[in-house]
C-alpha cells in the first residue's frame, strides 16, 4: 500500500523545516553574540594580568620572597585595580581631564582602532549608549517592500535611520526620513541585528510585531 501525501501536508512539512532551520540559526548567531565579546573581553584582562606578573615576578627574587603564581596574578589584578580606579580619579578633576583630552585629540585617536575599541569599551561599562535603540521598517523609496532600520540620530519629527546590508550589517545606507514614514516596532535591536546577519532568518517575529510610537518606546 502506497502512501499518498498531500500537498497542504507537504506545505506543512516545508514550513516546519524552515522554522527549524531559522530557529537554529539565530539561537547559534545568539549564542556568538553572547559568548564572543565575553571571551574577547576575558582574553584582554588575562593578557593585561601576565604582562602585570611577568614584571611582578622578577622583583619577587630580588627581593628573596617566594610567592607562587597564584599570588602573582591576584597582586597583578590589584595593581591593574587601583590603577584604573587612580586614572579615573585623576580625569574626575579639571586638570586630568584637559590633559586626557589632549592626548586623545592628539595622539590617541590618530591610532587605527583606538575609537572603535573606546566606543566599545563604553557601550559596554554603560558610559555610552548604542545608536541603535528603535528598530523600524521602513520603505524609502514609497514601494510596499519594507526595510530593517536601526534610528540613529532624531530632531524632532525628522528621523536619522541605518538600514545595514545582509548578512554584513557594518555596511549599509543612511536615510533621513519623516516620523509618518516610519514604522517603529517593539523588538530588542539584536534581535533584529540576528535577522540581518542570518539573511532574513526569523524575521517572521519582528514583521509580527505591532506598531508603537517613539514616544510610548521612549517612556
Amino acid at each position: 500500500m502506497i502512501a499518498v501525501i498531500c500537498p497542504d501536508e507537504l506545505e506543512m512539512q516545508r514550513m516546519m523545516m524552515n522554522r527549524l532551520k531559522n530557529f537554529l540559526i539565530t539561537t547559534l548567531i545568539g549564542g556568538v553574540t553572547v559568548i564572543l565579546p565575553i571571551v574577547i573581553f576575558a582574553w584582554v584582562i588575562r593578557i593585561i594580568v601576565q604582562l602585570v606578573s611577568a614584571v611582578i615576578a622578577p622583583l619577587s627574587y630580588l627581593i628573596r620572597l617566594d610567592i607562587s603564581a597564584f599570588i602573582i596574578d591576584l597582586i597583578a589584578i590589584v595593581i591593574i585595580v587601583l590603577a584604573c580606579f587612580a586614572t579615573g580619579l585623576f580625569i574626575r578633576t579639571q586638570l586630568g581631564n584637559k590633559i586626557y583630552s589632549y592626548i586623545e585629540k592628539h595622539w590617541l585617536e590618530r591610532l587605527p582602532v583606538y575609537s572603535s575599541i573606546r566606543d566599545i569599551v563604553q557601550q559596554f561599562t554603560g558610559k555610552k549608549r548604542t545608536a541603535f535603540q528603535q528598530v523600524v521598517l521602513l520603505a524609502p523609496y514609497g514601494a510596499d517592500t519594507l526595510m530593517t532600520g536601526f534610528v540613529t540620530d532624531e530632531a524632532g519629527d525628522d528621523f536619522t535611520i541605518f538600514v545595514p546590508t545582509a548578512p554584513n550589517p557594518t555596511n549599509g545606507f543612511v536615510f533621513h526620513m519623516k516620523r509618518e514614514q516610519l514604522t517603529f516596532v517593539q523588538v530588542k535591536t539584536e534581535d533584529a541585528m540576528r535577522t540581518i546577519v542570518g539573511m532574513g532568518a526569523g524575521s517572521q517575529d519582528l514583521l509580527k510585531i505591532g506598531a508603537i510610537q517613539p514616544a510610548e518606546q521612549k517612556s
